[in-house]
């Protein structure tokens, strides 16, 4: 079994989303600047002795040209060169996308269900309660700004069948779906159990980064449900003690550059 991580470039953002209150004004400093930084955004391709399983898809391709509306394109401007298409990544691990019958989906924000459509033959695995959040957020207005971090189209995107996920469970041997809610109504955070790399957790934005992780934890500026939120980052904190596994945090660039990317891989 082999994992690939898929770099699909990099979102900018105020530092705040990541960490809530990472800049404080005060009365010395009413006026504090904030930090504007970049963020990777990335997949993951497990290679399950030759069955192909996809772990979110990046941002969709037209994203800075109208496919998100103009308060996204401010506020997440994402960044992505040729070479870092969800198509070319997954050449770089010897895929093509209709070998991919299985898409497992975090959740539904636009940084991670934006490719969805490449995979119309695939069993698509979410979070039951993410998919009826955002499902609800984008029909019952007609404005984009009231969707939050959902794309309507990603949430119509046709697939082979839709699973909607309640509990932690096995999708192959080795490759189990964990239960994270708190960013999102529901979250699906994943781990593979491999040989000389050991167990990789990825918790995708459970745990944006190790500041999130502490301890102390400290709260992401997207947080649906905090107390939730405080939970699943526990839950990750035991798995990864009970199987010495690596935690592969989601959104720091930091973090990210010390991770192999395709055409490398973890096995």
């Amino acid at each position: 079994m082999k994992v690939y991580i898929l770099d699909n470039g990099y979102l900018e953002c105020d530092q705040n989303w990541m960490v809530a209150m990472s800049v404080v004004g005060t009365r010395d400093c009413p006026r504090a600047a904030t930090n504007w930084i970049r963020i990777p955004v990335f997949a993951v391709l497990i290679d399950h002795h030759g069955r192909k399983i996809l772990y979110d898809t990046g941002c969709h391709p037209a994203a800075m040209q109208g496919y998100w509306p103009a308060s996204l394109q401010g506020l997440f401007p994402h960044h992505c060169e040729a070479h870092q298409s969800l198509t070319h990544q997954l050449a770089l691990a010897h895929t093509a996308p209709e070998e991919i019958r299985t898409v497992v989906l975090s959740h539904l924000h636009l940084d991670h269900a934006g490719n969805l459509h490449q995979f119309p033959d695939a069993d698509v695995y979410v979070p039951r309660k993410d998919f009826e959040h955002g499902q609800a957020l984008v029909r019952r207005s007609p404005d984009p700004g009231d969707h939050g971090a959902y794309i309507k189209a990603d949430l119509e995107v046709p697939a082979r069948r839709y699973h909607l996920v309640d509990e932690d469970q096995e999708v192959a041997d080795g490759v189990s779906l964990i239960n994270l809610p708190g960013h999102t109504p529901g979250l699906l955070g994943l781990a593979v159990e491999l040989g000389r790399d050991g167990t990789l957790i990825f918790p995708q934005d459970a745990v944006y980064t190790p500041a999130n992780y502490g301890p102390p934890v400290r709260l992401s500026g997207i947080v649906y449900d905090s107390l939730a939120f405080l939970d699943s980052i526990e839950k990750v904190r035991s798995l990864a003690a009970k199987s010495g596994g690596r935690v592969m945090f989601s959104h720091d660039m930091e973090f990210f550059h010390t991770l192999k990317r395709a055409p490398d891989c973890y096995e």
